[in-house]
């Protein structure tokens, strides 16, 4: 079937964001007097819980919290206020897009493919990113956003690739998933998108059973072998 669109997971596959999320969530956590410093290994352990308020909920249950029990009100407003924190950050242009995205996408819209976002974030945490790494807002960079508060159920539910299936008005087979995760392997393939990962900085000991091809970057040396091999060679 004919290729027609590619979809992007945003965290750790657009860009190796992970530590920025990680660096808003401990200042909000010691400007609320929490006592929590996610470490890498903690949070590590915690991105397989997807969605953040989901994993300050998972958290919660955990002995490292100390016993501290938050209300959904309060685990909402810490959140909040975290997404302003990582904004900030993303707002001082200190990320990078990791290697070949820029070139994927580029040539992408030269062959006539649509390009779209499938993510567990937020539409303004996607709104940062675009800012910070091309300058631009999300509607100019992807033809489609589908961002994680926008369904019921996130990664690796099927929701938010259905959602964006829908907007771009294309089956699972005219596309093709690009995503860092094993949530985001199974969120593809439980909508019908066959995937290529390129594990990330947090994801790389993850199983990633069901995806078509594993590459170390979205490169065109890289993508030899795969359905995007020709695309990102041109």
């Amino acid at each position: 079937m004919t290729l027609k669109a590619l979809i992007f997971d945003v965290d750790g596959t657009l860009s190796e964001t992970e530590e920025a999320h990680r660096a808003a969530f401990n200042r909000v956590f010691a400007e609320e007097g929490l006592g929590w410093h996610w470490s890498v290994g903690d949070y590590r352990a915690l991105l397989k819980t997807t969605g953040g308020k989901e994993r300050i909920r998972a958290f919660c249950e955990m002995p490292e919290a100390g016993g501290v029990a938050l209300s959904e009100a309060e685990i909402a407003r810490i959140h909040q206020v975290k997404t302003g924190y990582y904004v900030d950050i993303l707002a001082q242009k200190d990320l990078s897009l990791r290697a070949g995205v820029r070139d994927l996408i580029a040539a992408a819209r030269r062959a006539g493919l649509r390009v779209a976002v499938a993510t567990t974030t937020s539409r303004a945490n996607v709104e940062a990113l675009c800012r910070c790494c091309w300058g631009a807002s999300g509607a100019d960079v992807f033809d489609v956003i589908a961002a994680g508060d926008e369904v019921a159920a996130k990664k690796p539910a099927g929701d938010v690739y259905d959602l964006a299936l829908e907007r771009l008005g294309l089956r699972g087979a005219e596309c093709v998933a690009l995503e860092d995760s094993r949530n985001g392997v199974l969120s593809a393939v439980a909508a019908g998108v066959p995937v290529i990962v390129t594990p990330s900085v947090y994801t790389e000991t993850d199983d990633f059973s069901g995806a078509e091809a594993v590459v170390p970057s979205l490169r065109a040396a890289d993508l030899t072998g795969t359905r995007l091999a020709g695309l990102a060679g041109e």
